[in-house]
Parts: structure tokens; C-alpha cells; sequence
């Protein structure tokens, strides 16, 4: 190995004084310097706020997105202390706000039971990244007020006059040399909040956000808690029961679920460490899927539902239809990864289950109609399974008879390399044929779908083996369904969807990524699905090269542009594309499939919550809350073919 050459001695070793290396390193702190990472600066300091709520002190968090992209999070709890702390020897709130794992959340005597943030890093990670940070503290009855810009203090705390109440507040103007952007998503912001108010049963979130000439504001305050946020869920759901099942622990692991069965196939569990959204779920889902599938299994015995000869329930069958939210309180969490995805803490899977067991029990005992309606549908799910591992058994029986494992309409590409393969699934047969003709085929595989496929919203997994338009995708991608689903055996590292631009071409990529969604969630989430961007426009004239239009506003750019040049719009001819097979190969590949022009849409699932609602509300059994949608958005629609 060729060696570097230079000098290694301890000038080169690097000491970063203070937040210098928050600053020299941000994505070690908060994962990233994208707009992720900026909003997550917001959350830091309205933990600061929910900690204090978790205690029992606050009762109001107000975050504002001032002009400029200023925020401003103020709380009413009780105020960071501002005595001289004895190790610092500064005051204890510039100490908070200075230095790192600085902050009332460390050891058995710290000022709080439970926490989530990061572990105390949060406030002095949020001034760090900040061109200038100046806080406000209530406490004693007096009001002090600090300053501070890129980290360091430029005005240290001073009592500036008498104050009634306690609380903090916190405005920050987030560096734009760190940051990608500083604007901030009010509706990512608002989803946070209100899942935050849910999680905190009584406190009352506002986020108001100024930038526009007209502020939007919401405010949010369950005091149903878990019940409420359930039912938040399920708002366009056909339920089995009426109100959620409420289980509740008081303990050294506090522990809150909430659950409510409805008619859909898919299931829905949310799981929250310290109000953190543990996506990956950890000890306390996997505590509470064993008790679920180990009650209701035992109450069918006792209760002659399930007879001697029958099998056991197994879990999926038991948690279909099912929403859930389970929230833990730990003291000392400690999380698999950096990103606070898993909780990985062994004793929480002992303590939800033992409660779930106990709790879930004496419920369905003292609900027995309840009861009994939950476990028809386990069992109705328990013979769908069944048919759907018959169906697909048959389908590989079927499939290794055959010369090739591949559906027959696939052109599959030269290439094996996942990662440099893409597919297109293409609407209709003509499109199909001048893609296949117009692609490269080294790496760019075609499949044809004509007509509409089956809404996978409405049915089970059984109906979907051998169905004759989703079959041939299932068998394309090459890594199963459901749970059987392995990302890491797709054949195509790019799954891109390839529709008309029109109402029929919008309503296929909906029905497809339902189908992804619910039966291939990891290629969502492993970012493989995309969606093309067919032109809507070909603007032409004899001398000059075709342009392409992808929008309206394109249009009239190009318009503008052309005139500019002496071309006016009475001289050009203009090409409205109703459908992908009005174009010829050459003119397909150039605007949709060379991976030099195209324009691709990354599919991607920020909020596996809204998502889950956006399916249910689109493709769901109640048409109701559908048309609603329809009338309310109506007026934002573009390019409606008549």
C-alpha cells in the first residue's frame, strides 16, 4: 500500500475547545445537516420543555417559526436554574447551554425520572449550530436573560427585571454555512407536535408559524392521551369495537397502550421510548406481540373458540387490523444505533409483557362480545394465511416448471448487478413496446401492465398470489411479499413506475404503490421505488430541436424563452401528450428512461403515520371520508382529463 507523507506529530493532533467539534462534526450530533437535521433542532429544545411536562411541572409549549427562520420555543416549566454551578463556576444555565452533557438528565439523582432528547447534549448542540442563540428564564421571581452566537457567550446571564411564573424561552437562528436550508416544514413540524401532545396526555403544544402574510397556527391538547391518538389513527377506519382498549402501568417502567381492532388487513403498531418514535420497535414491541399473540390464543382455548384439534393463532393473524400505540418511560434507555431507532433494554420486554398479560386478560373476560368479534377476524385472518401459503406454493410449483421464474412480458435487461438495474413498469402495451424498444439494454429491464390490478387496501394476501397484474411484479422484483419480503434479493436497484399522465395513470401508480406500501414496505423504505415524469408538452418547429414541457409552469418558461429569441408563440406547435404510447421510442428514451434528462421521483415515507392515512383515505371500504378529500382538493387540481 502506497504510503501518505506527511507529518504525524502532536502540532497535527487536533484539541477542539468547547463546541468546536459540534460544529467541526454536526452529523455526529444530529444525524444530519439537511432539513432533517434542522428540525431537529427545533425538537431538541422543545424536549427540554416535555421533560419538564414528563415531571410534572409544565403545561404549555409554544414554538414559533418567526420571518427570517427564527425560531422561538417557550415553556412554562420551572425555569434552568441559574445559581453558580460548583464545577462550571459559571452560572449553571450558561453551563447548560455551553458545554456538553451538561444537563439535569445523568445519574439516579438527576432532576428528572425520565428524558428524551440527546442525553443532555441537546441545548448546547442547538447554540452551537446556531449564528446566535439568546434565552430567557422566569425563575425566583425574576427574569435573566443570555446570549450567545456560534456557541460561544457574548452576553452572559443577567437578571433584567421581575418576573410572575417560570419558564424558559429559547430563539436560535439555525447557520446557514452548516445547514443545507434553513426553512423549516410547518407540516413536519406540526405532525411532531401533535404526536408529541398525544404522547404527553394534558399538555397543550401551539406552533405558529409567521413567514406568510397569513401566520398558520395549530394548537394541540389530548387529554385522551393514547386513546385519543388512536382514534386520531383509525379517523377513516371501519372499527370492530368502539373505544380503544386502555391499558395502563404505574411503575419503575411506566408503560401506556392504547389498541382498537378495525376491518383492514394491514396492522399498524407504534411504539415510543420516552416519547422518542422507536421505529424499529425493540424490547417493549417485542414484549408486547408475544402477550397479544399468547392471550388471545388463551382465551380462545378456555372459551371452546379454538377446538383442541385447531392450531394455534400465530401473531400475524392475531395483530391484522389491528392499531396500536405503546409508549414506555425508562429511566436509563439505552438505544441500538445512533439514530434512537431500537430500544435495546432487556428488562422492559419482561415488564410490558407480564402487564399486557394480565391487563389484556382480565379485558377481554370482563368484554366477551368484544372478544368474540377480535377473534373472528384472527381466525378469518388464520385461514386467509393459510390459503395464501397454498396459493403460494402452488405459484413456485407453477414457476419451477417453467423454463424462467420471470413473468413472460418482462424484457429483462443484460446486466445482474442490482444496483446498476433498474425496471420500468410500464402502462400498457404500446408504451411497453416503444420503452422496450427506446432503453438501454444493458441495465434498463421493461414490464408491460395493462388494466387496472387489484386494490390490495380491500384484500388479503391470498387474493394477491396468482393475481395475473401483480404477479408478474412480485415475480420481476424477486424478493417475495409480506413478511417474506428480503430486500436484499431484489433483482432491481431502481423499481420505477411509469404511467400515463392522465387520471387512469394516476390511479395505476396509486394502486401499485398501495401494493408496495403494504406488501413491499423495505423498498419504500430502502428507497428503490420512483416514479418517471413524462412530459406533458413537445413544443416544435421546423429548424429547431423538440422542446419538452414536464409542467405548465415549464410552458411558459419556454414560451418566454423562445420569444426572447425571436420565436413567437404563434409559430410553434404544441403537442399535448395524453398518453406514453403517442411517443416513439427515440423520443420516450430522451425524455423519460436516459438517465442524463429524465426526471425521476424518489418515493420516499418520511411518516410511516401519514402514509398509512393517505392509503386508507384513498383506497380504503369508507367513501365518505374519500369524498370529503376529493371536495376539499378539488380546486388544486391540474390537467384534468375530460
Amino acid at each position: 500500500m502506497e504510503k501518505y507523507e506527511h507529518k504525524y506529530g502532536a502540532e497535527q493532533i487536533q484539541v477542539l475547545e468547547g463546541l468546536e467539534a459540534v460544529r467541526k462534526r454536526p452529523g455526529m450530533y444530529i444525524g444530519s445537516t439537511s432539513v432533517r437535521g434542522l428540525h431537529h433542532l427545533v425538537y431538541e429544545i422543545v424536549d427540554n420543555g416535555v421533560d419538564e411536562a414528563l415531571a410534572g411541572y409544565c403545561t404549555e409549549i409554544n414554538v414559533m417559526i418567526e420571518p427570517n427562520n427564527i425560531i422561538s420555543v417557550e415553556d412554562n416549566g420551572r425555569g434552568i436554574p441559574v445559581e453558580i454551578h460548583p464545577k462550571t463556576k459559571i452560572s449553571t444555565a450558561e453551563t447548560v447551554y455551553t458545554v456538553l452533557h451538561a444537563g439535569g438528565k445523568f445519574g439516579g439523582d438527576s432532576g428528572y425520572k425520565v428524558s428524551g432528547g440527546l442525553h443532555g447534549v441537546g441545548a448546547s448542540v442547538v447554540n452551537a449550530l446556531s449564528v446566535w442563540t439568546e434565552v430567557t428564564i422566569k425563575r425566583d421571581g425574576s427574569i435573566y436573560q443570555m446570549k450567545f452566537e456560534k456557541g460561544k457567550t457574548v452576553q452572559k446571564l443577567e437578571k433584567i427585571g421581575e418576573a410572575k411564573g417560570t419558564g424558559t424561552k429559547v430563539r436560535f437562528l439555525a447557520d446557514d454555512t452548516i445547514f443545507e436550508t434553513l426553512e423549516y416544514e410547518y407540516e413536519v413540524l406540526e405532525k411532531r407536535f401533535r404526536e408529541i401532545a398525544f404522547l404527553t396526555k394534558g399538555l397543550k403544544i401551539t406552533i405558529e408559524d409567521q413567514r406568510e402574510e397569513t401566520p398558520k397556527k395549530a394548537e394541540f391538547c389530548f387529554e385522551g392521551g393514547l386513546i385519543s391518538f388512536v382514534e386520531f389513527l383509525n379517523k377513516n377506519k371501519e372499527k370492530l369495537h368502539k373505544t380503544p382498549i386502555y391499558i395502563e402501568k404505574i411503575g419503575e417502567v411506566p408503560v401506556e397502550i392504547a389498541i382498537q381492532y378495525t376491518s383492514s388487513y394491514s396492522e399498524n403498531i407504534y411504539s415510543f421510548v420516552n416519547n422518542i418514535n422507536t421505529i424499529e420497535g425493540g424490547t417493549h414491541l417485542e414484549g408486547f406481540k408475544r402477550s397479544l399473540t399468547k392471550v388471545f390464543n388463551d382465551y380462545a382455548r378456555s372459551h371452546n373458540i379454538l377446538k383442541e384439534k385447531d392450531q394455534n393463532l400465530q401473531g400475524e393473524d392475531i395483530r391484522e387490523g389491528i392499531t396500536a400505540v405503546i409508549s414506555v418511560k425508562v429511566k436509563e434507555p439505552q438505544f441500538e444505533g445512533q439514530t434512537k431507532t431500537k430500544l435495546g433494554n432487556s428488562e422492559v420486554t419482561g415488564v410490558v409483557q407480564s402487564m399486557v398479560n394480565e391487563s389484556l386478560s382480565t379485558f377481554l373476560e370482563e368484554n366477551p362480545s368484544i372478544a368474540k368479534t377480535i377473534l373472528e377476524k384472527c381466525i378469518s385472518a388464520s385461514r386467509a394465511r393459510e390459503a395464501a401459503r397454498k396459493a403460494r406454493e402452488l405459484a413456485r410449483k407453477k414457476n419451477s416448471l417453467e423454463t424462467s421464474t420471470l413473468p413472460g412480458k418482462l424484457a429483462d435487461c443484460s446486466s445482474k448487478n442490482p444496483d446498476e438495474c433498474e425496471v420500468y413498469i410500464v402502462e400498457g402495451d404500446s408504451a411497453g413496446g416503444s420503452a422496450k424498444q427506446g432503453r438501454d439494454r444493458k441495465f434498463q429491464a421493461i414490464l408491460p401492465l395493462w388494466g387496472k390490478m387489484l386494490n390490495v387496501e380491500k384484500a388479503r394476501a391470498d387474493k394477491i398470489y396468482g393475481n395475473d397484474k401483480l404477479n408478474p411484479v412480485i415475480l420481476a422484483v424477486g424478493a417475495g411479499i409480506g413478511s417474506e419480503f428480503d430486500v436484499s434479493k431484489i433483482r432491481y436497484g431502481k423499481v420505477i413506475i411509469m404511467a400515463d399522465a392522465d387520471v387512469d395513470g394516476s390511479h395505476i401508480r396509486t394502486l401499485l404503490l398501495t401494493f408496495f406500501f403494504r406488501y413491499m414496505r423495505p423498498l419504500i423504505e430502502n428507497g428503490n421505488v420512483y416514479l418517471a415524469q413524462p412530459p406533458l408538452y413537445k413544443l416544435s418547429k421546423k429548424g429547431m430541436e423538440d422542446r419538452y414541457c414536464y409542467t405548465d409552469e415549464d410552458l411558459e418558461k419556454a414560451y418566454k424563452e423562445l420569444e426572447e429569441k425571436g420565436i413567437s408563440r404563434d409559430q410553434l406547435g404544441l403537442q399535448r401528450y395524453k398518453g406514453l404510447g403517442e411517443m416513439n421510442p427515440d423520443q420516450l428514451w430522451e425524455t423519460t428512461m436516459n438517465p442524463e434528462t429524465r426526471i425521476l421521483i424518489k418515493v420516499t415515507m418520511e411518516d410511516a403515520i401519514k402514509a398509512d392515512e393517505i392509503f386508507t383515505l384513498l383506497m380504503g371500504d369508507e367513501v365518505e371520508p374519500r369524498r370529503e378529500f376529493i371536495q376539499s382538493n378539488a380546486k388544486y387540481v391540474k390537467n384534468l382529463d375530460i
